[in-house]
């Protein structure tokens, strides 16, 4: 059942509190925090077993999952549309060693998962524990058959993406990344609208399936993937179908489960207060059109509601500078109120300074941000600030590529840094939404999101790089492309890199000289698919205390309003999505095993 109630009691909404930062280099934590607490109302407006906070997967996943425990589950969501961030995102779920991986033959194990986010993610403290770690390992292949059993349907793509660090100890370069199957909308029927679109036309496409369809200019077999997906999204149209794929297809086909199950999703329904008996939460106020109304939680209250990245205030508080909201891939709604609320009763946060980080391009096309994925990877193509110089492997996971542009820019202007590409790179390859096939945007250039000129010198001068060093970058660069090493920064020695470069260029399929005019230059800015920091929690999901460490009893968290288990890094494409739907269904398995 999905509503929009309103109500004509109000009640007053306390002030968030300005605690002061401290930082080290496991956590981001609050000093210790005086709790406020709302007072526990003689009767509530409505009762439920298990509250929502928040439509996106991990919140969906979290009410189907009470649901299976005879539960009742109550979902609600401030904004209008559903799905959070997970319907702007690619889907994807990084979960090693699931059924539908061993199926295939993929030799994998809980061990060697282990193994790898030990090597990957390090010393972080608490946030991401072995318990924590093995939690996730553990319950992330539940998970999937649970969803499955239940009729969701998964993919485990053909030469599928590998793990980001798949050279380090227990990697793996194939068989954990899972995505949802191609679902056709309109089975929503009604509810059809009530998904969170995502920008940009709709397309039949999977993630793993989109690296060679974005270097359609490269060869015929690339240009193929690009004419299969577009003729997939046609013929399915011609046949009545809404075919919607990656993040649209995971909320789709989880809303489709609920429709089905008769779920309470309440919209335009915005978190305000927890509500606390004693050291214990028993529901929450929230605030709807018409005014508040108080919702009691038996079983608990799990907040999924996402993390602040739209929220400039907090981001200048706690994040590094420069901070924006205007680079962000996350949703407007993601302004941190559930995390706000949380420390508004005590509870402990970690990794405030950190998010999912990612080099972001403003598309020559439409003007939209793009998170660069593949752009960074192809050949013939380099990031330099504005000295002209390079300052990281262009190709690294994005997480890493964010920490390294701001860390460069303490010393050096690296926001923006430029993509400098040359014709054998535009000719072969996606800029942003500007496909190789397509002519240059006479909007882009005018606009400035798209920079072109005969030579490197004039390049310089119209992005104001520094055109010395710019030349000498590029000669030093041109010479190390042509014998296939980086000497500076590695580029092209991960399987990681290689997979987002082309294999018709050798002999490293990560580097080409930057030769060819005309040359291009496009802004990266240190964008972002959300923000990584919040809550602190344990194994199960629950929340700790600020001044002991304690669980807040009854009160949970997970996706980006809980600091994330994968720490400072990304294992995976998915390891985002992957411990928000995992550690919601942790989350609800603890409250029911609980009276």
């Amino acid at each position: 059942m999905i509503s929009r109630y309103t109500y004509r009691t109000y009640r007053g909404l306390s002030g968030v509190g300005r605690p002061g930062c401290c930082l080290s280099r496991h956590l981001v934590l609050r000093g210790r925090r005086t709790a406020t607490t709302t007072s526990v109302p003689a009767t509530f407006d409505e009762e439920t077993d298990v509250l929502v906070i928040g439509s996106g997967a991990g919140g969906l996943t979290a009410a189907l999952r009470a649901q299976s425990h005879g539960l009742r589950a109550l979902v609600v969501e401030k904004d209008e549309a559903i799905g959070g961030t997970s319907a702007y995102s690619g889907g994807a779920m990084w979960i090693p060693n699931t059924h539908l991986s061993q199926a295939a033959g993929v030799k994998d194990s809980k061990e060697d998962a282990l193994k790898y986010l030990e090597a990957t993610i390090g010393d972080v403290g608490p946030v991401s524990s072995r318990e924590r770690k093995v939690a996730f390992l553990d319950n992330g292949p539940r998970l999937v058959e649970f969803l499955e059993k239940a009729g969701f349907q998964w993919r485990l793509g053909k030469g599928g993406c590998p793990d980001y660090f798949p050279d380090i100890p227990g990697g793996s370069m194939f068989g954990r990344t899972l995505e949802p199957k191609i679902f056709n909308m309109k089975k929503l029927g009604s509810w059809r609208s009530l998904v969170r679109k995502r920008p940009g036309p709709p397309i039949a496409a999977y993630v793993t399936e989109s690296n060679c369809a974005l270097r359609s200019g490269a060869s015929w077999s690339d240009f193929n993937a690009l004419l299969k997906i577009l003729l997939r999204q046609a013929l399915l149209t011609l046949l009545g179908q809404a075919p919607s794929a990656m993040g649209q297809a995971l909320v789709s086909q989880l809303l489709y489960l609920h429709k089905q199950a008769g779920t309470s999703i309440q919209r335009k329904t915005a978190l305000v207060d927890l509500i606390m008996d004693g050291s214990t939460v028993v529901g929450a106020t929230v605030k709807l059109e018409g005014g508040q109304k108080t919702i009691r939680a038996s079983r608990g209250v799990l907040l999924a509601a996402g993390g602040f990245a739209h929220n400039k205030k907090l981001r200048e508080k706690w994040g590094p500078s420069p901070a924006s909201v205007e680079w962000t891939s996350a949703p407007p709604g993601d302004t941190g109120d559930a995390i706000t609320a949380a420390m508004k009763v005590g509870a402990g946060t970690a990794l405030l300074d950190d998010a999912w980080w990612g080099p972001t391009v403003v598309c020559p096309v439409n003007g939209m941000n793009v998170f660069a994925l593949t752009e960074r990877a192809r050949p013939f193509s380099i990031i330099v600030d504005s000295s002209g110089s390079r300052f990281m492997n262009e190709a690294e996971p994005y997480t890493d590529a964010g920490h390294h542009q701001y860390e460069r820019h303490q010393s050096v202007n690296a926001i923006p840094a430029w993509l400098i590409v040359d014709h054998s790179f535009r000719k072969r390859y996606n800029i942003g939404g500007l496909l190789p096939l397509q002519p240059d945007p006479k909007n882009g250039l005018e606009s400035g999101h798209l920079f072109k000129a005969d030579t490197i010198q004039d390049l310089a001068r119209q992005i104001d790089v520094d055109a010395a060093g710019l030349e000498k970058t590029l000669s030093r660069f041109n010479k190390m492309a042509r014998a296939g090493v980086d000497e500076d920064f590695h580029r092209g020695v991960s399987a990681f890199d290689r997979y987002f470069g082309d294999p018709k260029i050798g002999p490293n399929p990560s580097l080409g000289p930057i030769e060819k005019p005309p040359f291009y230059a496009a802004r990266i800015y240190p964008g972002d698919l959300g923000t990584k920091g919040g809550l602190l929690t344990d194994e199960f999901a629950r929340v700790l205390r600020d001044s002991d460490g304690k669980p807040i009893e009854r009160l949970y968290a997970a996706g980006n309003t809980s600091a994330s288990v994968m720490g400072r890094t990304y294992s995976g494409a998915g390891a985002t999505i992957a411990p928000a739907m995992t550690f919601s269904f942790i989350a609800v398995d603890h409250m029911a095993s609980r009276t």
